[in-house]
C-alpha cells in the first residue's frame, strides 16, 4: 500500500503516531493509498520553517522574475507529465477523464499565468509635496495557508499557490483528506526547486489539522474553498489573530434562460452546468430559471438529454462519474429520496449500480420540478447532479429568483436581447455573470467569487496578487543640495 507522506521543512515523513487514512477511488470504493493524519507538532514545525524560509536571506535574493520563471518550468513539467497527472486527478476525484485533463491543463495555466505576472506586482507613487518622495510598495504578506477541497483538487491547489509563490510568500497547502494526490505530485516538482520551507504540504482531516493551521498566531493568511459553515469556522479562527482570509464557498447558482434564448446553446449550457464532476462543483448551474412560455419544450428536450447521459467510472471517461465518497452518496441519497416521496422528480432520482464497478458511488442525474422557492432543496448547496427548476413571467420575476438563495456565486443568462441580459446582469447577485454561456472554459484571467454567503474576496486573475501581499508606504525627505 503506498503512503503519501507529508512535506515539511524540506523533508518527506509521516505522523509519528502511523495514524493513517485511507484514500479511496470512487469509482472502485478500493483504497488508492494512505496518508497521515498531522498533528500539532507537525503544524507547529511547518509553521517555524516557513518563518525561517520567509525570512531568509536565500529567499529574498531570489528575483520576482526568477519566482516567474520558476512557475512557467513548473506549467511545462504539469504538461509534459499531463495524462500521468491526469489520471492521478480521476482515480482521486472519480471525475472522467477528460475532465481531469481539463483540469491538469488549468493548473498549468494557473502556474503559467502567474509566473508571467511574478514581475509586475508594482507598487505607486503619490505626490505629497515638493521634498518628499512617497512610494507605495507591495510586500509579500508572510506565510500563507491554502485549505484545498477535494472536487478540484489541482486546479484549487495551483490558483492560489501559483499566486503566493509569484508574489514571494511561503506557502502551506493542506489538502483534503479525500484527494492528495496530485498536491503531492506539486510537493514532489518543489521539493529541490525552493528553500525547505517555502512550499509545504500537510495532510490529515480539515476538522483537526485545518482548524491547528487557521488558529496558528504566526500565519498571514488563509485561503480557504470548501463549505460555508467550514469557512464561518475558518473565519472566526482567523479573527482572534487579525489574519486576513480568501473565502471561496457554496453556490446555488441559477441558469436564467428566456423565451428568446439561443435554445441549443442553452441546452447544452444547463446540462453541463449540472453534471461536471456529477455536480460537485460550487459554481454548479444548480438552478434552471425558465420563462414560462418556453418551459415545456425546453424541458422536454432537457430530459431527453438527461436520460441520454452515460454515468460510469471515471477511467472509462463517460458523461458523469461517481460521486466523491459514501458520506456523499448518502446524503444525496436521501435527498432524491425525500424529493421522490414528495413528488418532484422529473428524471432520475435513483441510486446506480455499475456492473463490475458495485463499491462506485453513483447515482441519476436528475430533474427536479414543481418545488417552492423557499424548499429546502432549491436553497441548500446539494453538491451533486440534481438540477431544481422554476418558472418565471417577467424579468423582475427572474430577478427575484435569481437572488431567492443565501448563495452569488454564479449566474449565466440566455437571451439574444442583450438590452435584457444587460439588465439582468446588472442586478443579479453574483460574482461571475455569463451571458449565453456558462463557465467560459476556466476563465483563469476572470476574478472569480461570490457575494452573500458564497465567499469574501476574488481569486483568479491579476486581482488575486493583491491577496498575498500588503501595503506599505515609504516617505522620503530629502532636502534642496547645498550648492555652497
Amino acid at each position: 500500500m503506498q503512503k503519501i507522506p507529508m512535506f515539511i521543512n524540506g523533508e518527506w515523513g509521516h505522523a509519528d503516531n502511523e495514524q493513517l487514512l485511507d484514500v479511496t477511488n470512487p469509482s472502485t470504493g478500493e483504497v488508492l493509498a494512505q496518508i497521515s493524519n498531522a498533528n500539532e507538532t507537525h503544524v507547529n514545525e511547518a509553521i517555524h520553517a516557513a518563518r525561517v524560509a520567509f525570512e531568509s536571506e536565500e529567499w529574498r535574493k531570489v528575483k520576482a522574475y526568477e519566482r516567474g520563471q520558476l512557475l512557467v518550468k513548473l506549467a511545462q513539467y504539469i504538461r509534459a507529465h499531463s495524462e500521468e497527472w491526469a489520471l492521478l486527478e480521476c482515480h482521486d476525484v472519480g471525475k472522467p477523464l477528460s475532465q481531469a485533463r481539463v483540469d491538469i491543463e488549468a493548473a498549468a495555466r494557473y502556474f503559467e499565468f502567474y509566473g508571467g505576472a511574478a514581475d509586475k506586482v508594482m507598487g505607486d507613487t503619490i505626490p505629497i509635496e515638493d521634498g518628499i518622495l512617497n512610494a507605495v510598495v507591495l510586500e509579500p504578506v508572510g506565510i500563507t495557508v491554502h485549505i484545498v477541497p477535494w472536487n478540484y483538487p489541482i486546479q484549487i491547489t495551483a490558483r492560489s499557490v501559483a499566486a503566493a509563490i509569484a508574489t514571494g510568500n511561503a506557502v502551506i497547502v493542506k489538502s483534503a483528506e479525500d484527494t492528495p494526490l496530485t498536491t503531492h505530485a506539486i510537493s514532489k516538482w518543489f521539493a529541490d526547486k525552493v528553500p525547505a520551507g517555502i512550499f509545504q504540504h500537510i495532510t490529515g482531516l480539515g476538522n483537526e489539522v485545518g482548524s491547528l493551521l487557521t488558529k496558528h498566531p504566526d500565519i498571514n493568511h488563509i485561503t480557504f474553498t470548501g463549505s460555508v459553515p467550514t469557512g464561518i469556522a475558518v473565519m472566526k479562527a482567523a479573527a482572534e489573530n487579525v489574519v486576513p482570509v480568501t473565502l471561496e464557498l457554496g453556490g446555488k447558482s441559477p441558469n436564467i434562460v428566456f423565451a428568446d434564448a439561443p435554445m441549443e446553446q442553452a441546452l447544452e449550457g444547463v446540462l453541463r452546468a449540472i453534471v461536471q464532476n456529477a455536480g460537485q462543483t460550487c459554481s454548479a448551474g444548480a438552478r434552471l430559471l425558465i420563462e414560462a412560455s418556453a418551459k415545456e419544450a425546453f424541458l422536454a428536450q432537457l430530459v431527453e438529454r438527461f436520460i441520454a447521459l452515460k454515468v460510469g467510472p471515471g477511467e472509462e471517461d463517460l458523461d458523469m462519474g461517481p460521486l466523491l465518497n459514501e458520506r456523499q452518496f448518502m446524503n444525496i441519497s436521501a435527498r432524491l429520496q425525500q424529493a421522490k416521496e414528495e413528488g418532484y422528480v422529473v428524471v432520475g432520482g435513483e441510486t446506480l449500480t455499475i456492473e463490475g464497478y458495485e463499491n462506485g458511488y453513483y447515482i441519476q442525474p436528475t430533474i427536479l420540478a414543481g418545488l417552492d422557492e423557499t424548499h429546502v432543496l432549491a436553497q441548500e448547496e446539494l453538491f451533486g447532479p440534481v438540477l431544481t427548476v422554476f418558472t418565471f413571467d417577467t424579468v423582475e420575476k427572474a430577478i427575484a429568483l435569481a437572488n431567492s438563495t443565501e448563495y452569488g456565486l454564479v449566474a449565466g443568462i440566455w437571451s439574444k436581447d442583450l438590452d435584457t441580459a444587460h439588465y439582468v446582469a446588472s442586478r443579479v447577485q453574483a460574482g461571475q455573470v455569463f451571458i449565453n454561456n456558462y463557465g467560459a472554459a476556466g476563465g483563469i484571467q476572470m476574478p472569480f467569487g461570490g457575494y452573500k454567503k458564497s465567499g469574501i474576496g476574488r481569486e483568479k486573475g491579476f486581482v488575486a496578487l493583491r491577496n498575498y501581499t500588503q501595503m506599505k508606504n515609504i516617505a522620503i525627505r530629502y532636502a534642496l543640495p547645498n550648492r555652497t
